[in-house]
């Protein structure tokens, strides 16, 4: 059959010299596969840029760029697009804002990705300054005041388990403590008129709550999300004239709906719904433009009003809208569009006129769009009845007649959600043949908080359980090869990769483990400080490393690595604060012991996850050749 398949594209291969039909063209393609294969060193040709802080008139763009093959700050001229790098070296550097009345640049760096960010000024002479003092601090940027004459962040060089606020005068840079936080809240931002501050408290990953505190009078902070039961409150905006803050909640309902809270009248109005989470909601300066972020089934959606009249947005291609930053002119607006297909790339809009620009076009010339493999969402019924989703990616040529090995894509968290959007690492193995599905087991975002819910003090039970069903799904799908199905991820999706091959372990042909948890325990023992706030949370989702060592020991694959008996790959960052590199090599320790197959890399300058190119290209050519050997080749079951 299939040689009668190869015949009959032959007379359409070559028509396209003079033109087949698109429909013709998609026919080709889905029986000869792609037009070209393309490396790993191909696909991190596609650049990456993001940020967007316009400068203080607004010819230019503050961004972050990997051009380098490491991240660094660069200017974006607005007329003619040109990118002008700002920091150059081997540090993985994030682009923060120009200051406001002139070309200063705030930028932020850690080292080899220990997480312990610092903020650095640049000034116009081009000499670097070091806003944050003491080694191991972390200090993050948290906004502009509206008039633009401060700016202000929070650091924890007090206390490493908690962040103190403070104010900075933009020109002189001195710094004023607005907040100190002594009860393990989380600042979030203070009125412009710098009376009222707002607080979030985590009680579990379900459930949290936002409190407000009187700064004039130095009253105690108090509860503004009065709730029975589990219900997330989150903030997102202040009002211009500091009167209200704006929130989601998902409190008597599955969903996030946007509300906002009259700070003097202490009541409560719903400002809109609908039938999935508000992502986020922000204002332009003078509150004249209203942006509000919707996920639906994965897919950002924005809306976006202009004095309450809604702003239809033209000119754009298909895609998630996301990145906006609205200049303080509030006359353009810049915006990054995305999707499976497209690596994100920035787009201009002029406000007044509704004129549209590209300003950068990122993926590599030299792979032809077509190539590339845009997902569909399905969703299966797992043992229980519970309806699981995921973006399922089909590679070009795949059929009943060439059946193709699969791997599971599983997310981290606990609570992420894999979306689709542009991957570099997924392109790169679908279009060397492997189908991916990556799975939204029950514990995932963006389904309603019973959903998100469902797997808490269950780990390495129901959610793994949800990926078993997931291959017995693929196996009904007549394009997939049902004797070679894989599961991957990093972090938390290195979690369930190992906790697979531990607990079911003639379920998988092969893993391959990025930066994943082996050892519940270790983990939550070494959480780093300054989780202090969320630590509880934690508690509550995974078990208590004393109270439940028990459980978390059962459910921890690294004590069980004399079961995991198929092919695995297990990725390392040797400066990982999140995984220890111990808990690795005590994994490959104790599957090599229990005589099993496991091959292992550690990457001396990353932390938790790929920041740097050239580590990209060596974690995933030694994913692809590790599944050519397992999947593909002659070892697979």
């Amino acid at each position: 059959m299939k040689r009668s398949l190869m015949v009959l594209a032959v007379p359409c291969l070559l028509a396209l010299t003079i033109g087949c039909s698109p429909e013709q063209t998609e026919q080709v393609k889905a029986l000869t596969g792609p037009s070209a294969t393309y490396t790993m060193e191909q696909f991190v040709k596609t650049m990456s840029v993001d940020g967007g802080s316009f400068n203080h008139d607004e010819t230019k763009l503050l961004v972050r760029s990997n051009e380098s093959g490491v991240f660094n700050v660069y200017e974006l001229d607005l007329a003619t697009r040109k990118l002008t790098p700002v920091t150059e070296g081997e540090e993985t550097t994030f682009a923060v804002a120009y200051m406001p009345d002139d070309d200063r640049i705030l930028f932020s760096r850690d080292k080899d990705g220990s997480e312990n960010n610092h903020l650095f000024l640049r000034e116009l002479d081009g000499t670097v300054r070091d806003l944050t003092n003491g080694e191991k601090t972390k200090e993050d940027f948290a906004g502009f005041h509206p008039d633009l004459k401060s700016f202000f962040t929070q650091n924890n060089q007090r206390d490493a388990r908690y962040f103190d606020l403070f104010q900075w005068d933009a020109e002189t840079l001195d710094k004023t403590l607005v907040y100190r936080n002594e009860e393990g809240f989380d600042p979030f931002d203070v009125t412009a008129d710098g009376r009222w501050i707002v607080l979030t408290k985590f009680n579990t990953t379900n459930d949290s709550d936002i409190l407000v505190a009187d700064l004039k009078t130095g009253g105690e902070p108090y509860l503004v999300s009065e709730h029975s039961g589990e219900a997330t409150f989150r903030p997102h905006a202040l009002s211009h004239d500091s009167r209200y803050l704006y929130y989601s909640t998902n409190d008597g309902g599955e969903f996030l709906v946007l509300k906002r809270y009259d700070l003097a009248a202490g009541t409560h109005e719903e400002i809109f719904t609908t039938d999935w989470d508000v992502s986020f909601a922000y204002f332009s300066l003078t509150g004249k433009y209203r942006v509000i972020g919707t996920n639906e089934d994965g897919y950002t959606k924005v809306r976006i009003t202009r004095d309450g009249q809604e702003v239809e947005l033209k000119g754009l291609p298909d895609g998630t809208v996301s990145r906006i930053a609205i200049s303080h002119s509030e006359k353009l607006m810049k915006v990054t569009v995305s999707s499976d297909t497209m690596p994100g790339n920035m787009f201009l809009i002029n406000l007044d006129t509704g004129d549209v620009r590209q300003l950068t076009d990122t993926l590599n010339p030299e792979i032809d769009a077509n190539d590339l493999v845009a997902s569909t969402i399905v969703r299966f019924q797992a043992r229980d009845g519970m309806t699981i989703p995921g973006p399922l990616y089909k590679p070009i040529g795949a059929s009943a007649d060439n059946k193709v090995p699969v791997m599971l894509w599983i997310h981290g968290g606990p609570g992420g959600q894999t979306r689709p959007g542009y991957s570099g690492e997924k392109q790169f193995l679908i279009n060397h043949g492997y189908a991916l599905f990556a799975v939204n087991n029950r514990g995932s975002s963006g389904y309603g908080k019973s959903f998100l819910a469902a797997d808490d003090r269950r780990h390495g039970r129901e959610p793994l359980w949800d990926c078993v069903d997931a291959k017995e799904y693929l196996k009904t799908l007549d394009w997939v090869d049902p004797d070679r199905i894989g599961i991957m991820g990093g972090s938390y999706g290195g979690y369930m990769t190992l906790a697979a091959l531990a607990f079911e372990p003639e379920e998988f042909a092969c893993g391959v483990d990025i930066f994943g948890v082996a050892n519940w325990v270790l983990t939550l023992e070494s959480i780093p400080p300054y989780w202090e706030s969320f630590r509880k949370a934690l508690y509550d989702e995974i078990g208590h490393p004393v109270e439940d060592a028990d459980f978390l020991r059962a459910t921890s694959p690294v004590f069980h690595g004399d079961k995991i008996t198929r092919p695995l790959l297990i990725l390392q960052g040797a400066n990982d604060p999140r995984v220890l590199q111990r808990e690795s090599d005590d994994m490959v320790a104790a599957i090599r012991a229990g005589g099993g197959t496991v091959d292992y890399l550690v990457f001396e300058d990353e932390g938790h996850g790929f920041r740097k190119s050239a580590n990209r290209v060596k974690g995933f050519n030694a994913t692809l050749e590790f599944l050519d050997t397992h999947l593909k080749g002659e070892e697979t079951p």
